[in-house]
């Protein structure tokens, strides 16, 4: 056994033993479902490590992933379902099956045959479109089947037909605003998202961040004055607003 299974076989070691009687008590305490946020939260914190390029960062994160997949899968070794190996085994095996232009010299890749081969898997309907996953953050998902349609040819020849879209999409919200026409408005602005290179999912996230950002200035800029926010009306927070904009 090389030095890679040694470590790898330690780390499935150590979270036997923490599952095990006498190992930690809340680790012991976890199931499938209540692992579901930790799961969410350490995919999100990696994606900030490579967002900040940062190695060390993310050697940490791909640990905490790894983490969550060697806890599930110890989870289901216990209730005699499956275990790590077979959590391998299976992984190596569709890799080589769905990549048949490598491992067997046959063909090309193309994202149509890439869909058969996953449908044929699945014995799900073959769509051109792909399966939609629910579990995906909505403008993440929308991001996904809009590429995939692209992928087969319908979408926009240009970013100046997705423009004349959203502002179409927006015209029919403000003349019939509802939840239907709001999403349609994210869903064609997520679409020109893509012909300008930008990642709604990440775009959103950034403008959140800078809102708080902002806003905890604004409150500090007011409690420097002696002033109390709950006091203030919307126009005073406003000029605050704008303080906090020219300190950014």
């Amino acid at each position: 056994m090389g030095e890679l299974g040694r470590s790898f076989e330690k780390l499935v070691e150590v979270m036997k033993t923490l599952r095990d009687p006498g190992g930690c008590d809340w680790d012991r305490s976890q199931t499938h479902k209540t692992l579901k946020p930790y799961l969410i939260e350490e995919a999100f914190e990696l994606l900030e490590a490579i967002d900040r390029e940062d190695d060390h960062e993310i050697k940490e994160e791909l640990g905490d992933v790894l983490l969550q997949v060697v806890f599930h899968a110890q989870i289901a070794s216990e209730r005699g379902a499956f275990d790590i190996k077979d959590v391998i085994d299976n992984l190596t095996e569709k890799l080589i099956r769905r990549h048949p232009h490598v491992f067997k010299k046959s063909g090309k890749y193309s994202y149509e045959r890439w869909e058969e081969i996953k449908a044929k898997e699945k014995k799900e309907k073959k769509s051109a479109i792909g399966r939609v996953n629910p579990a995906l953050p909505a403008l993440s998902m929308a991001r996904r089947i809009q590429e995939n349609a692209s992928a087969v040819g319908f979408d926009w020849k240009d970013k100046s037909g997705v423009k004349e879209k959203v502002k179409e999409e927006i015209e029919e919200f403000l003349e019939n605003p509802s939840e239907e026409e709001f999403g349609d408005i994210l869903f064609s602005l997520v679409n020109l998202s893509r012909f300008i290179g930008v990642d709604p999912e990440r775009a959103l996230r950034k403008s959140t961040e800078k809102f708080v950002k902002r806003f905890q200035k604004m409150e500090e800029l007011i409690e420097k004055d002696g002033k109390k926010l709950s006091n203030l009306s919307i126009e005073e927070m406003n000029r605050y607003w704008e303080k906090a904009k020219e300190v950014e």
